[in-house]
């Protein structure tokens, strides 16, 4: 799952992102409306954290432009401000929670797990397709009950493609979700066709009821062969 963090005080930046990428997430920041502006209009995520004061601008109106673009990020105001007219107005743009600081980091993260759990995967805490279920609290995969062993970025990439499982998913957009927002730098995609090829190995081996289907030229996409 991809965050990205917008906060302008650097250690509370730092100290937010550190405890994220310690929950296996990918972490993106910006410390300031420019910055932030950029990164929602070019990349997908699946969860915002937004603080409302930055230097050159007002994080309520960056959720403005957010809700414009039609991105359907989950949003989490993080903010000093506290004021019942700063939430009510937040969450009226469409902000999913309200987090005023100072906060625990713990409480952060539990957060941050619900609103992913509630956007993509209707707030259940184990994900099933056909017999394969995921774990995210552990990111643990099963297949009829027994773990399936994945590296951390079989494990991405089966978690993007599950909550992508109505759609094509393109192999820049996957690149970008698991590897990150410059990816777009690089010559080729060989570096996702050999973790591709390995995961489709052990869900094949395993006798999974779900297969990624190979789109020529475009990209890959789930499907529940029972």
């Amino acid at each position: 799952m991809k965050i990205l963090i917008v906060e302008d005080e650097p250690q509370m930046l730092e100290n937010m992102k550190s405890s994220l990428e310690r929950e296996h997430y990918r972490v993106e920041t910006a410390d300031n409306y420019l910055s932030a502006i950029d990164k929602i209009g070019g990349y997908d995520y699946d969860c915002i954290l937004l603080d409302i004061t930055l230097p050159d601008g007002n994080g309520l109106e960056l959720l403005q432009e957010l809700k414009k673009m039609g991105k359907e990020e989950g949003v989490i105001v993080v903010s000093a401000k506290d004021s019942l007219e700063d939430r009510l107005k937040g969450l009226d743009l469409g902000a999913d929670d309200y987090l005023p600081k100072p906060f625990h980091m713990a409480e952060l993260n539990a957060r941050v797990k619900a609103i992913i759990r509630r956007r993509n995967f209707e707030g259940s805490n184990i994900i099933e397709f056909g017999n394969v279920s995921v774990r995210p609290e552990n990111r643990t995969v099963y297949i009829n009950e027994q773990v399936l062993n994945l590296n951390r970025k079989e494990y991405d990439i089966l978690m993007y493609l599950i909550s992508n499982r109505q759609r094509l998913v393109t192999k820049s957009a996957l690149a970008e979700h698991v590897w990150g927002d410059h990816i777009d730098q690089s010559d080729s995609f060989d570096f996702i066709y050999s973790q591709m090829k390995n995961l489709r190995k052990k869900l094949s081996d395993e006798k999974a009821t779900i297969m990624i289907e190979a789109v020529y030229g475009v990209g890959y996409k789930l499907k529940d062969i029972q």
